[in-house]
């Protein structure tokens, strides 16, 4: 069944003096042009027009003003069709009792003939009635979508204000990690400091400028994390235990940029502490169809400590979780687990939903 709800709940009664003087100004200019039979009006047609169209307003009104907001607005549909009925037949019969009786005894001096049988008169009130309710209607609906535009307008411009917020976060969390590694470089004085200069020049490029865009190929994001991934090996020398692992079916397949960085760099930053030997990191990726996983674990300090839980999710992840919500509110999962000292991060993206 057709359902009115989501249009018909925001009508609203806007700027009724505007509306119902352009609805009686055109309703007044066709009577008349009716009523005169296309010769010039007379006074007599002007008095018959006006007093016909006070006679079809009332039901009218009462139409656009009471049934639709009280029955047609709540989904009472039954009741809405009965009471429209009901109204045009009242008011319908009304007025060829009453009409013309009145007009002779309002304006004695002139001589009123209806040239309109009352089969012709209920025509008229059922177009009139029909016609403004379409046209109160469309009126509404027109103005409901002219505001629901303007609020998915605001609504996108504050994402993206959140998004922005939330990018340059991000970005000088990792410069500010990178930094270090050159720093520690130059400290220790080694050979391939001009290597990690390019490599770290490259992902800034990408992070910077490349990233700033509603979404990346997946090839794209695969790319950045293996540069940064060997980037990090100047700075943890001798560490080779990292393992990346990926199923990619599409590498154009669309992603939000920046979301796996910062878990590679949270992996580095709390993982890779005393003993090499004992540390690791093991990244496993797939996409298939509209699905994109992701999986991070590395060694982790203490078992079923939510404290080292909670150090290890950083600043990293409240922007992903946050960007997340923001960029795929229905269709991700996203969560964390410390167990048998392994810190393990998953993401799921379902895209078909």
């Amino acid at each position: 069944m057709l359902n009115l709800n989501p249009y018909i709940n925001k009508l609203n009664n806007h700027r009724p003096f505007l509306f119902n003087s352009v609805l009686w100004l055109f309703s007044f200019i066709i009577l008349l042009l009716i009523f005169s039979k296309g010769q010039k009006p007379i006074k007599i047609d002007y008095i018959y027009t006006i007093g016909f169209l006070i006679s079809v307003a009332i039901p009218v009104l009462i139409n656009l003003y009471v049934i639709i907001p009280k029955l047609l607005k709540k989904e009472k549909y039954a009741l809405f069709v009965l009471a429209f009925i009901v109204n045009l037949v009242l008011f319908t019969q009304l007025h060829i009792w009453l009409f013309e009786p009145l007009l002779d005894k309002l304006f004695p001096n002139y001589f009123f003939i209806s040239y309109h049988s009352n089969t012709r008169h209920i025509v008229i009130f059922s177009i009139f009635l029909v016609s403004t309710l379409l046209l109160k209607l469309s009126e509404d609906w027109f103005y409901f979508n002219r505001n629901e535009n303007k609020a998915l307008k605001s609504q996108n411009e504050l994402i993206q204000i959140q998004l922005s917020s939330l990018r340059s976060q991000i970005n000088p969390h990792f410069l500010f990690n990178s930094l270090n590694v050159i720093y520690s470089l130059a400290i220790q004085k080694k050979d391939n400091i001009k290597d990690a200069v390019v490599q770290l020049s490259d992902i800034l490029r990408y992070v910077i400028y490349d990233s700033n865009t509603e979404r990346v190929s997946l090839k794209d994001e695969i790319t950045l994390l293996k540069n940064y991934i060997e980037f990090q090996k100047f700075r943890v020398q001798g560490f080779n235990n990292i393992n990346l692992k990926t199923t990619v079916e599409d590498e154009d397949f669309k992603i939000y940029p920046m979301l796996l960085l910062p878990l590679i760099e949270n992996s580095f930053k709390h993982g890779i502490k005393g003993d090499l030997d004992q540390t690791f990191i093991n990244i496993s990726m797939s996409q298939k169809e509209g699905v994109f996983s992701f999986k991070i674990e590395n060694n982790s300090l203490e078992e079923n400590d939510d404290n080292n839980t909670n150090e290890a999710s950083g600043v990293g992840l409240e922007n992903i979780k946050k960007n997340l919500d923001i960029v795929y509110p229905n269709n991700h999962a996203f969560t964390t687990d410390n167990k048998n000292n392994i810190f393990t991060v998953q993401l799921t993206i379902n895209t078909q939903q």
